[in-house]
């Protein structure tokens, strides 16, 4: 089983990024998939979570002022973070995580996570 993540770059502030993340080797519909960040000389804290099965979402942090999108797409077994209107303290690696089963909204962890992708915002 693997997760690749994966839309990582450097924007300006203001700017967006969509950042994407396949799974393999998972029956995609019994996934909570979750994204993370960590900015530099902080601690990782989560900022999305989405139930697979009925796309319900979840929000955290700053994630909560509107400016993050969490979605699905089935047939590809892929969940994205879109990022709008970005600012520079949104920079970290980000990275996708998932757990087969009901993680959302819990006090539990994923159990399997990706490999990050680097998001830098210039002020």
């Amino acid at each position: 089983v693997q997760l690749q993540a994966s839309g990582g770059g450097l924007v300006q502030a203001g700017g967006s990024l969509r950042l994407s993340c396949t799974t393999f080797g998972f029956i995609f519909d019994d996934l909570d998939m979750a994204w993370f960040r960590q900015a530099p000389g902080k601690e990782r804290e989560e900022v999305s979570c989405i139930r697979i099965s009925d796309r319900r979402t979840y929000y955290y942090g700053e994630a909560r002022e509107g400016r993050f999108t969490v979605s699905s797409d089935n047939a590809r077994n892929t969940v994205y973070l879109q990022m709008n209107s970005l600012k520079p303290e949104d920079t970290g690696v980000y990275y996708c995580a998932a757990k087969s089963g009901r993680y959302c909204s819990t006090y539990g962890y994923p159990d399997y996570w990706g490999q990050g992708t680097l998001v830098t915002i210039s002020s």
